[in-house]
């Protein structure tokens, strides 16, 4: 069983930092994309950052602000956002395309979301 447990959301005032965390468990055989959506109230999911085997993308919305890290040995992957805006409020999803040792395919996983609320 595979799962993508996040952690460190919370309420911040503009201009402040926060990071959060999301940590892939169970038997993975490999990862090859992580990766952070968000979405606010009344909004569609959208791409927030992600490191493939190809590089990281950013939404432009983030990009100089925003900075993903990914720990291979931990399975884990980081999301530093600094200079938060109240723009930047909404619930923020992990996901990871990784590959299980019962299988020979890859799968998508989500993490069940964690909330930013950033306060003007």
């Amino acid at each position: 069983q595979v799962q993508l447990v996040e952690s460190g959301g919370g309420l911040v005032q503009a201009g402040g930092s926060l990071r959060l965390s999301c940590a892939a468990s169970g038997s993975i055989r490999s990862i090859n994309t992580m990766g952070w959506y968000r979405q606010a109230p009344g909004k569609q999911r959208e791409l927030v950052a992600a490191d493939t085997t190809g590089g990281t993308n950013y939404a432009d919305s983030v990009k100089g602000r925003f900075t993903i890290s990914v720990d291979n040995a931990k399975n884990t992957v980081y999301l530093q956002m600094n200079s938060l805006q109240p723009e930047d409020t909404a619930v923020y999803y992990c996901k990871a395309r990784l590959r299980p040792y019962s299988s020979s395919t890859y799968f998508t996983y989500w993490g069940q979301g964690t909330q930013v609320t950033v306060s003007s």
